[in-house]
This record gives C-alpha cells, structure tokens and sequence, in this order.
C-alpha cells in the first residue's frame, strides 16, 4: 500500500517495470489536506494507471476531500471515474476513520447506500472481497448461526495430544 500523493509518474514507472508486483494507491493518490476540485484535480494521472493489472487503488478517507456534508456529492462523481477505470476488483473501500468528518456507519453507507450505479456485486468486491483476492487470501465465509461451533472440541484434543506426546517416560 502506497500514499504518494503528487509521485504517480513514479507509481506508473515502477508498475511497467515490475509487472508482477502488486500496487494499492491509497486515498486514490490525493494529497492530504486538500478539499474538493482541488484535492482531486490529479484524477486523470491515477486513472492512466489502470492501464496496469498490477495497480489497484484504496478509496480511503474520501469524505475527508469533501467541501460537502454527507452524502458527500461532490465526490461521488469522483468515485465513478475510478470505478469506471479500475473497476470494482481493483477498487478498495476504506475509512482512515480517526480522521473522518463524519460517523463510521456514515463513511460505510456513503458505499453502500449513496452510490447508485454500484450493484450488489460491486459493493460485495470494493468492501471486501477485492482486497482479499488481491493479497491472495480467501474472504473469511459468514458463520451460520444455525451450526453448531466445533472449534472448542478440536482445540481440546489438541491440547492433549501435545500434553501426552511430551510424556514418553
């Protein structure tokens, strides 16, 4: 993950030359402190890096580049442009929430609420799923809570098997 605000040439060097590393541009390359048309006035240089499979970027803190309260509408013609680029396996939601200008359950309903043209699948990949394929792991399944928990029981015998294994006389 990569905070490099004002560095995208670099960004777009580094992606061509190492093809198989994978690159997350955090808070969508902005610079901190900045708000509203100025803050995404680089949009057009990250969205040439899309061009590159093994660049992907975190939407993180994007309330924060805001000059609106929520629902935050002045940048939601931003995130369209990223999704429309990147697409939604390449997109990664984010909060950076200790510096939020608006609630958790906000920064979340800004994705999944306030953002239309996201599908159910859309939402399913940018809150979760894209960044887990994208390091390669699984996305943990739900638990079902109708099914019972067998984890206790199998750490019990695990715990004996060791107790008993050390105890050769």
């Amino acid at each position: 993950m990569m905070s490099v605000s004002g560095q995208l040439p670099s960004v777009d060097r580094l992606a061509e030359r190492h093809p198989g590393l994978k690159l997350v541009i955090d808070h969508l390359g902005l610079r901190s402190g900045t708000k509203g048309e100025q803050a995404f006035a680089g949009l057009p240089e990250l969205l040439k890096l899309a061009r590159h499979p093994n660049v992907a970027v975190k939407a993180s803190a994007l309330p924060c580049y805001s000059v609106e309260a929520y629902p935050f509408r002045d940048v939601q013609r931003h995130i369209r442009s990223v999704y429309d680029s990147f697409g939604p396996q390449r997109m990664f939601w984010g909060t950076d929430w200790t510096r939020l200008p608006c609630t958790w359950r906000r920064a979340v309903t800004f994705f999944t609420e306030e953002l239309p043209w996201l599908s159910a699948g859309d939402k399913e990949w940018i809150m979760g799923r894209g960044v887990c394929e994208w390091l390669g792991g699984r996305r943990p399944e739900r638990p079902d809570p109708a099914r019972p928990r067998p984890a206790a029981r199998g750490r019990r015998r695990s715990s004996q098997a060791l107790r008993g294994s050390g105890s050769s006389g």
